[in-house]
């Protein structure tokens, strides 16, 4: 095995010991698209990872700092340690994926070393285009797209997917000190952030989970576009991976205010089912509950 197909491998065993809900649809796609939507994830997981376990902000910073130098040595041609940084910037340089998406991920991952709450949908937006959308835009890149309308339409995807994950993951971002649910929503349905991190869910968190599911419910209507701007390769791994988010949404409205105070678990059959569902009759199917 050369040393970049090692890297690669790498990144596959990061995947398949994650239990990802990406790992099934990154499996539909042909083996070079795979390998590089693999390396994608890989970095994306390993920047979280620099973050979330480091224990301390400024050791974070530290490694981050040094993830990312290691990027930039890595993209001008010079030779670094880190595998996962190689396979990257292989499956860049094979796909033309732009750099600065990039440098946008680890911008995104950044930010929750520096903010911990969003006063406005504005700001929060901007950190979904960052550590989701920039995804999406160089995923579609190794995919394959037909159109440059897929670019904006990516965006609306990654929104929909991030407010999802927000959405489930509440109660664990909150035991790491985060909220990112926008304050202007806690005032214009009659909550507070005190009270979430109280514990104390009145009648008005049930309007506040239905105002966000809401929200993500029109990003997922806007990139249902996207289905008919990708390549046949794209479209499939999209559909399912479309499939499965959406139905992590249905179980997120189905929870309604208990998302404050528990994660959301979709079981896999539903999930799997999901995925297969989308993927043979296509995005334009009814919610899924």
């Amino acid at each position: 095995m050369s040393s970049l197909e090692h890297d690669h491998a790498t990144c596959a065993d990061m995947l398949r010991r994650s239990g990802s809900s990406f790992a099934l649809p990154i499996r539909l796609l042909p083996a070079e698209k795979r390998r590089g939507t693999t390396a994608l994830y890989a970095f994306c997981r390993r920047a979280d990872d620099i973050v979330d376990d480091a224990g301390a902000a400024h050791a974070a910073r530290i490694a981050l700092d040094a993830f990312e130098s290691a990027l930039r040595s890595a993209l001008a041609g010079a030779t670094v340690d880190d595998l996962v940084i190689r396979a990257v910037v292989d499956t860049a340089r094979r796909f033309a994926i732009p750099v600065e998406c990039l440098f946008e991920i680890l911008a995104g991952v950044r930010m929750d070393l520096d903010q911990h709450a969003y006063e406005t949908f504005a700001e929060l937006e901007e950190y979904c285009r960052r550590v989701a959308s920039a995804v999406g835009l160089a995923s579609i890149h190794v995919w394959g797209f037909r159109s440059a309308e897929a670019i904006p339409t990516a965006h609306a995807c990654g929104l929909a997917f991030q407010l999802t994950n927000i959405l489930r993951d509440i109660p664990e971002d909150l035991g790491r000190g985060r909220v990112y649910l926008p304050r202007e929503d806690f005032s214009a349905t009659g909550c507070t952030v005190d009270d979430l991190r109280a514990g104390r869910i009145d009648p008005g968190f049930a309007r506040l989970a239905d105002l966000q599911v809401s929200r993500a419910e029109r990003y997922f209507k806007q990139a249902e576009s996207l289905d008919r701007m990708l390549s046949t390769d794209g479209r499939v791994v999209w559909r399912a991976m479309f499939g499965v988010y959406r139905s992590m949404l249905g179980a997120v409205r189905q929870a309604g205010p208990a998302i404050f105070t528990t994660r959301v678990r979709p079981g896999r059959p539903r999930l799997v089912a999901a995925a297969l569902a989308t993927l043979v009759a296509g995005v334009r199917l009814p919610r899924v509950l």
